[in-house]
């Protein structure tokens, strides 16, 4: 009599969440956590191929694996570089890579808000030690398949971007963040793509428009109605339908657009609405940010 077949064991995924110590690995993990995820926290790289070995011994028990790996570990880089390698020489996609940052200034006030060192400061401040793993992290966060900026996201905002790009079930294959911003705020630091509205006549000099949003129908009609705006969404859109295509035949599924007009307030967000509109009647799988909406 022969034995009922069996279905093969799903294949395993693996995640690598890193990045700048105080920017929100924990929070990250504990995400994933709750996606599903089984999660090992400050595994030195090394060990890696270990953790995989005993997935995939699980028979389809453990399909998806995410490990945390900071500069506790030391040499964790060139380690990490040497793991990526040997599991693609086993036969295991390269890992999706996480890379958590946020600006010196936040990451100054929460290590004073839990008054503990940074781990790379030694003797010095706590800004050189910043500064150093920046530098020792610039590299690999050339690398990573999402950077995350959590400077301006709450948990919830953050769980939003994780379950997007590591979600089990993707329902589509690029997975977008777009993100409205001031420039008089800065540039979000993880932005991949940048489309500047300040071209674009500004509802802020329109004093019955000025206390309003982009959210605002009475803004939206002013924003859309201007002469050369709609050959610019236009324009906008074809271009991201373009990176769409060239992301998915390079590997690449995750990447953050960034809208940006003088304050964040009126242009930026009619526009990066309106895009997040278009590209999601696509199929493209867009997640809708307003930065500084409420800043002045």
């Amino acid at each position: 009599m022969n034995s009922p077949a069996t279905s093969p064991a799903p294949a395993l995924k693996l995640a690598v969440i890193t990045g700048l110590s105080g920017a929100g690995r924990s929070t990250a993990a504990k995400c994933l956590e709750d996606l599903g995820w089984f999660v090992v926290d400050n595994l030195p790289p090394t060990l890696i191929p270990a953790v995989v070995d005993l997935a995939a011994r699980s028979n389809g028990g453990v399909d998806r694996v995410a490990v945390v790996v900071d500069v506790r570990s030391r040499g964790f880089s060139s380690d990490l570089h040497a793991v990526f390698e040997e599991l693609e020489r086993g036969g295991l996609h390269r890992p999706q890579l996480l890379f958590l940052e946020a600006s010196d200034d936040v990451l100054v006030r929460r290590f004073d808000g839990v008054r503990r060192p940074h781990p790379l400061q030694g003797d010095g401040l706590l800004i050189d030690g910043i500064a150093k793993e920046r530098e020792l992290l610039r590299d690999l966060r050339g690398e990573a398949d999402l950077v995350v900026d959590t400077g301006d996201l709450n948990v919830h905002d953050l769980r939003a971007k994780i379950a997007a790009a590591f979600e089990a079930e993707a329902a589509t294959e690029l997975h977008l963040s777009m993100v409205s911003f001031g420039y008089k705020h800065g540039l979000p630091v993880d932005a991949d793509i940048v489309i500047d509205c300040r071209l674009l006549p500004n509802p802020h000099w329109v004093e019955d428009l000025r206390p309003l949003t982009g959210e605002d129908a009475r803004v939206r009609e002013y924003v859309f109605s201007q002469p050369g705006t709609a050959e610019f969404i236009d324009a906008a859109t074809d271009l991201l339908r373009r990176y769409e295509t060239g992301y998915v035949d390079e590997g690449k599924h995750y990447a953050t657009i960034a809208i940006g007009c003088t304050g964040g307030r009126h242009r930026s967000v009619a526009v990066a609405a309106e895009l997040a509109r278009r590209l999601h009647a696509d199929g493209i799988e867009v997640q809708l940010f307003h930065r500084d909406k409420e800043r002045e």
